[in-house]
């Protein structure tokens, strides 16, 4: 018997990518933002004029670390930090765990249904530019 996964659709993947962009023009921040679905896969992905060629699998990594560990990247830096429980996870996945800040899950009904990663201005900035999504999403 399979069961329906609930994911992110590609609508939804849109409407968030237009208040990201707009979060980010407001900030004067440009950037690389990436939209996974439940099964991690990218299913929307922008790049602004000017952002860093680095901005771009950065925020992949971020969109899939809060994918597979269902946390955000900035609260897993706490956790990744010397002494920590998740000391040295940034090691693992072939070295894609990202440990700070731009990288959050996408909820629905308590489910993980996808994720977002946003990667080109200081931690603080992507953090804020990536909330931004959360605020379009039913």
């Amino acid at each position: 018997m399979s069961f329906p996964i609930a994911t992110i659709l590609l609508t939804d993947a849109q409407q968030m990518l237009t208040s990201v962009i707009t979060a980010a023009r407001t900030l004067n921040v440009p950037c690389s933002i990436a939209i996974v679905d439940a099964s991690g896969q990218l299913l929307s992905f922008s790049r602004h004029d000017g952002a860093m060629a680095g901005s771009v699998q950065l925020a992949i990594d971020k969109a899939f670390t809060a994918h597979i560990f269902n946390i955000r990247t900035d609260i897993l830096n706490a956790l990744a930090q010397p002494g920590a429980e998740l000391y040295g996870i940034q090691h693992s996945h072939g070295g894609r765990i990202v440990v700070f800040g731009g990288g959050i899950p996408i909820q629905e009904d308590g489910r993980m249904i996808g994720a977002i990663g946003v990667s080109g201005g200081t931690v603080a900035e992507d953090i804020a530019i990536a909330e931004a999504a959360l605020t379009t999403f039913p």
